[in-house]
């Protein structure tokens, strides 16, 4: 499989990537709004503010660049995703993608609430 260049990733539309992870979370009986809130926690937007940035159709550069404050939490969210261990990505914005994907993974795989938010 070819691999898929950082600039395409940061156009996917956050709206796509959001209806996956609901798909994801779901079919291991977690649910949107679990979702949502391990969204939240991870970028401190409000429930509204998410729901507009998938209304709007904004790109994932755009969604993480509008965040009104990632969690300095996030750091601590290690291993590996997609082969790549998440603490050594180097481009900032790819890593942000990555503790989103990783989170999202912990949430699908039946983890604790409190674990995932790093409580």
């Amino acid at each position: 499989m070819p691999k898929v260049s950082p600039a395409r990733v940061f156009a996917y539309s956050f709206v796509s990537i959001h209806a996956l992870y609901v798909t994801k979370v779901a079919r291991k009986g977690r649910s949107a709004a679990e979702l949502d809130e391990v969204i939240r926690w991870l970028t401190g937007y409000t429930q509204a503010a998410l729901e507009a940035q998938i209304a709007a159709g904004a790109d994932l550069e755009t969604f993480f660049a509008q965040a009104p404050a990632m969690n300095p939490a996030r750091a601590l969210i290690t291993g590996v995703i997609c082969g790549v261990r998440v603490e050594e990505i180097e481009d900032k914005l790819m890593r942000e993608i990555r503790y989103m994907d990783k989170l999202v993974d912990e949430l699908a795989k039946g983890k604790a609430m409190g674990k995932i938010l790093r409580g």
